[in-house]
């Protein structure tokens, strides 16, 4: 006798169309997730703006020991170089001496006793722990170990998230970030502040991670992608923010301290922001579960049976593959490689642009706030775009515009800065654009049964882009054009790569690696 519609088990994507896919429950859920990633960016992109460059000059104190009753000025004049402009050398000064007459202003060292900064700077991170001169690759580094430690948050907190569930993980990590983005505005030295800033980072990786899974899991496959972008324009949103508290608060340890504690403020998540009820199903959780989903049925105003409750099954799934599955077959390794050279290329070129805001001409503020402004419409643009053009071109077409758009850069004069934070300005939104392209189309392009592995992967090539992005900046010591033609290279490639994969738009999620989908 056939199994009818009444008597079969119910799994939760059904569920989910009776109980409503994008409703009032979804969209309360969405805004929850907006408010993480609208104040993720104040981690991401804040110690630009706390590096700010100021004039320095080598402390030369040495000269008041021969008690020559020297004006400020006299000192500086027989202590610091001039350069050919007339203005103070920045990291060179002359070699002390014990008698005026054996003073030779040629005969110049490197800053020994620091430096001296303008009385009227309010402290920032470059002048408190004197990110100046040789010590002035330490910024891009501590950059670099922020990123780092958004891989290790990756590999540490994706798997317990698995574990212990999307929610409880979003409240760990948020209180992470919270508490050690305060504590870095205590820190006595750079090196406590990179260590709690590499937790930070960590926390962010989690905090992501979580919050897709949670999104994912709750509302239906037709409306992923638009939940998905919008928060990512609340992440834009909060760049744009960023530029305003950046300009209102000038003194480094106050601005993470209000940076950070908001994070803190959200400890009211731990009674509203609901738990996955896939996942506690899948863990033998079956009551919780169908708490959840009453909850989620009468904030949309539906309803639902009880028996309907019973029939619920966990999502039978596939064994799942491993990274050796990844390079057996030759169509999978195509995938795998040419995905993860994208998701490289977008947090490389992404972040290689973001963190060098002040290399573009213009106040940084600006730059900052119209960066986070392109964005939204940029990635809002994605949730027809991909539909009209198909998940393939508009991939292509966005990291094909940014490689142009980077390479073009250095080939225009300083002298004019509004045209260079133009094109910034357009290469940073097809980026933003390219991003939330990225999401979409890798969740789709993987068969199921490696489709975790795959993004694991591809996640991992991100936040290695990411550790590097702010060391692309120090080619600049061997000529000031290289860190932008490399950051265009690797996206036109990347562009060009795109081509060989298959389109996915309108098309059902492969579940096995037996063929391989068409590239048309």
């Amino acid at each position: 006798m056939p199994v009818t519609g009444e008597d079969r088990n119910m799994e939760f994507g059904d569920l989910l169309k009776v109980i409503g896919e994008f409703g009032r429950f979804q969209k309360l859920l969405v805004f929850l997730l907006c408010i993480p990633n609208f104040l993720t960016p104040f981690h991401m992109f804040g110690q630009v703006f706390i590096v700010t460059d100021v004039p320095h000059h080598c402390n030369t104190s040495w000269i008041r020991n021969l008690n020559l009753n020297l004006t400020e000025e006299q000192e500086l004049n027989l202590t610091i170089p001039r350069r050919p402009d007339g203005s103070l050398e920045e990291c060179r000064m002359v070699t002390p001496v014990q008698e005026i007459q054996s003073i030779q202003p040629n005969s110049t060292e490197k800053c020994q006793d620091g430096w001296i900064y303008p009385a009227e700077v309010l402290p920032t991170l470059l002048t408190e722990f004197n990110l100046v001169c040789e010590r002035k690759n330490l910024n891009d580094i501590s950059q670099s170990i922020l990123m780092a430690g958004v891989l290790a948050g990756a590999l540490v907190f994706g798997p317990l998230s698995d574990r212990t569930g999307s929610r409880n993980m979003i409240l760990l990590t948020l209180l992470l970030m919270g508490s050690f983005g305060v504590g870095a505005a205590f820190a006595p030295n750079l090196y406590v502040y990179i260590a709690l800033r590499f937790i930070v980072g960590s926390s962010f990786a989690g905090i992501s991670i979580s919050m897709a899974a949670l999104c994912s899991e709750w509302v239906g496959a037709s409306y992923r992608p638009l939940a998905m972008i919008i928060t990512h324009c609340c992440n834009a949103l909060g760049q744009m923010v960023l530029a305003g508290l950046a300009y209102g608060i000038r003194d480094w340890r106050l601005y993470q301290i209000v940076g950070s504690a908001p994070a803190l403020c959200l400890f009211f998540y731990i009674w509203v922001l609901p738990s996955s009820a896939r996942w506690l199903l899948m863990r033998g959780k079956a009551e919780e579960a169908k708490k959840m989903i009453r909850r989620a049925a009468a904030i949309n105003h539906r309803s639902v049976s009880e028996e309907m409750l019973n029939k619920l099954v966990p999502e039978k799934k596939a064994k799942a593959g491993n990274v050796l599955d990844l390079f057996r077959k030759a169509h999978l390794r195509k995938l795998v490689l040419i995905m993860a050279w994208v998701w490289f290329v977008d947090s490389l070129v992404y972040y290689g642009v973001s963190l060098h805001v002040e290399d573009f001409g213009l106040d940084i503020y600006t730059t900052q706030l119209v960066f986070g402004a392109i964005e939204i419409p940029a990635r809002a643009s994605c949730i027809f775009l991909l539909q009209w053009m198909g998940r393939k071109k508009c991939q292509a077409s966005w990291l094909l515009l940014a490689g142009v758009i980077c390479l073009i850069i250095p080939a225009i004069p300083k002298t004019f800065p509004v045209i260079v934070t133009v094109l910034a300005v357009i290469g940073k939104a097809s980026l933003g654009a390219s991003f939330s392209t990225t999401y979409v189309f890798s969740a789709e392009v993987f068969p199921t049964v490696v489709r975790q592995t795959s993004l694991g992967l591809c996640s991992m090539s991100a936040r290695i882009g990411g550790i590097l992005a702010p060391l692309v900046g120090l080619l600049d010591e061997i000529h000031p054009a290289i860190p932008m033609v490399l950051l265009g290279s690797t996206a036109l490639v990347g562009g060009i790569l795109c081509f060989f994969l298959p389109e996915t738009r309108d098309r059902d999620l492969q579940d096995d690696t037996t063929k391989a989908p068409s590239s048309q």
